[in-house]
């Protein structure tokens, strides 16, 4: 039997990060931590730091101060190898798909089993097509080019490439922005499908009301260089933080309280 009084494993953590650029102080001491297997959502402002805080997590920017712990590993102290093996446990959905426009998308899902595995062009295409499948995309997809997909075909096959390696941790930046509400909402679904199937790690940056409420389990919201507040969107609707209150109010706000609650999770 289960302790359900057992502690949350903390897969990311973030103590005292700064980050300045020039005179602009973006983090200020901030800390953060994420628990393995929730999905946690980043918001705030433009200009509060939530897509440079997401590049300090995956390798591709350094803080001024403070640290940062990814599935136990302090990124500040890894050696090259060390950082090219941690790259290996999670995969990254870029806000605009980051596809290789000369490449096919099969052969853009393929591209990390061929920089970091050893196996054969007929494996990678078969995990390649499983991949696809599991994005919710049809097969014949593979042999498109980038410039050929929808908005939402793009964004699937982003999120298809991220989990070619099989990753128990994943990094989605902006995964609805620029689709329409039927789109958007197969992919909070499909969210939702890859934690409960595999029991990943997500951790998100979104301004989409809906995946708030309907996906995420916490979000922290992010506003003068600090963590404002952290809880599930319940948790935070209750809070009086001046950072906060603006996603609880107006009529898209409430419509997407309304839906979420009057729905199952």
């Amino acid at each position: 039997m289960s302790d359900a009084t057992a502690v949350p494993e903390t897969v990311i953590e973030l103590r005292g990060v700064t980050t300045r650029f020039g005179n602009h102080v973006v983090h200020d001491g901030l800390d953060l931590e994420v628990q393995r297997g929730e999905i946690f959502a980043l918001v705030g402002g433009s200009g509060s730091g939530k897509s440079t805080l997401l590049r300090e997590m995956i390798l591709l920017h350094r803080p001024d101060a403070g640290e940062i712990r990814v599935l136990g590993n302090t990124l500040r102290d890894l050696s090259d190898d060390a950082a090219r093996a941690l790259r290996k446990r999670w995969g990254v959905m870029f806000q605009h798909g980051g596809l290789f426009g000369a490449l096919t998308v099969k052969e853009n899902i393929g591209l990390p089993l061929r920089e970091h595995t050893d196996l054969t062009d007929a494996q990678i295409d078969a995990i390649a097509d499983a991949k696809l499948a599991l994005a919710g995309l049809e097969p014949e997809v593979g042999a498109q080019m980038p410039s050929e997909l929808s908005g939402g075909m793009m964004k699937r096959a982003s999120l298809a490439r991220a989990l070619a390696l099989d990753p128990e941790l994943l990094f989605l930046d902006e995964p609805t922005a620029g689709l329409d509400p039927i789109s958007a909402g197969g992919v909070d679904e499909l969210v939702r499908k890859l934690r409960d199937q595999f029991g990943l790690t997500i951790v998100m940056i979104t301004h989409d009301l809906d995946l708030l409420w309907q996906v995420a389990d916490r979000v922290g919201v992010l506003g003068h260089g600090k963590v404002q507040g952290v809880g599930s969107m319940a948790e935070l609707s209750r809070m009086t933080n001046a950072d906060i209150q603006p996603y609880f109010a107006g009529p898209r706000a409430r419509g997407a309280q309304g839906s979420a609650t009057s729905k199952p999770r």
